[in-house]
């Protein structure tokens, strides 16, 4: 990288934490304000794969100091990239090196290396913190599909009495138990089926890929910490089979997230989807939360008009990002 102020592009993997450790609390900054997120969690994680010397991706270093970070993982043929960011008002710094110029050469780095890998045939890229259009023509000059998503938060004030919950005798709601993970995946993978979502996350697209997603989200911290109490599932009282589910985790002291909404096609327009939420938000303030955030494409306009209807509103937009190798044959 040919900057006036000398700053090398190295393997991440040959820095420890401890290096990275100021990049992380400045990143955690963007994610408080922005999003009201605490990064903490994430940034923990971090450390941990970085000790381990295991996290592919790059560093950018200035005058023996790591200002920025690239990193991304390998789920079989897939390739996600899990963030990337670098740290504003570096001493002497010029133009040529602001954050984003920084940003912009590590995803260079990471997309020619993964690019180039003939086990890759698959790449996906969701960096929230960042606004919609700040890496899309770098994205879009490697040959990805950008779909635009949106957060969207809803202010939890006077929710004191339960919500309405009126269903069909056939069915019954009920809190998460940890045996839910199966069904749930089953659920998620018909619910998705043809799906914005699905061309932006292809785990949707089977149950294999849904149980991943859910065992992320539920036991590994993968978007805050999942609260069981506020997360429900609509159960068929007679054939066991999941109708609805909502899940959330608490992603700071005052904000809770929806992590997945989904209704099952057959018993879609019948304010299944309301009810969940309007549980959820319940949940969520009952817990001390003030606000309650979720994320949608902005391709989905029925569901944004569900959103806006509950009392949801667009804080931030980002965009996802989505590659896949054309096959012959």
């Amino acid at each position: 990288m040919a900057t006036s102020t000398s700053i090398e592009i190295l393997d991440l993997r040959h820095f420890p934490a401890a290096m990275l450790r100021p990049v992380l609390e400045s990143e955690g900054e963007i994610w408080k304000q922005r999003l009201h997120w605490d990064y903490r969690t994430s940034a923990r994680l971090l450390m941990q794969y970085l000790d381990n010397h295991m996290l592919p991706g790059y560093a950018a270093v200035l005058a023996e100091q790591v200002i920025g970070y690239v990193f991304c993982v390998y789920e079989e043929t897939k390739a996600v990239i899990g963030d990337a960011f670098a740290m504003c008002g570096q001493p002497d710094s010029s133009p040529a090196s602001s954050a984003h110029e920084i940003e912009e050469e590590l995803l260079k780095h990471l997309l020619e290396l993964l690019l180039n890998s003939p086990q890759v045939d698959r790449i996906e890229s969701q960096l929230l913190v960042h606004p919609s259009g700040s890496h899309t023509a770098l994205f879009r000059k490697a040959g990805f599909e950008i779909y635009r998503r949106l957060f969207m938060v809803q202010r939890l004030e006077g929710l004191w009495s339960p919500p309405l919950v009126d269903l069909p005798v056939e069915l019954e709601i009920r809190p998460w138990r940890d045996e839910d993970l199966a069904p749930t995946a089953r659920l998620i993978s018909e619910a998705y089926r043809g799906h914005p979502d699905s061309l932006i996350n292809d785990q949707y697209r089977s149950v294999h890929g849904s149980m991943r997603f859910l065992n992320n989200i539920v036991r590994y911290a993968g978007c805050g910490t999942f609260s069981a109490p506020v997360s429900h599932v609509i159960v068929h009282r007679s054939s066991r089979e999941f109708v609805a589910v909502v899940l959330g985790s608490r992603v700071s002291p005052e904000s809770g997230h929806i992590t997945q909404v989904c209704v099952h096609p057959e018993y879609r327009r019948r304010g299944l989807a309301r009810m969940m939420l309007s549980v959820a938000a319940f949940c969520f303030m009952r817990q001390g939360a003030t606000e309650i955030s979720l994320t949608v494409t902005e391709a989905n306009a029925q569901a944004i008009d569900l959103y806006q209807a509950e009392g949801y509103s667009c804080s931030h937009s980002f965009d996802a990002a989505v590659w896949q190798r054309n096959r012959v044959g």
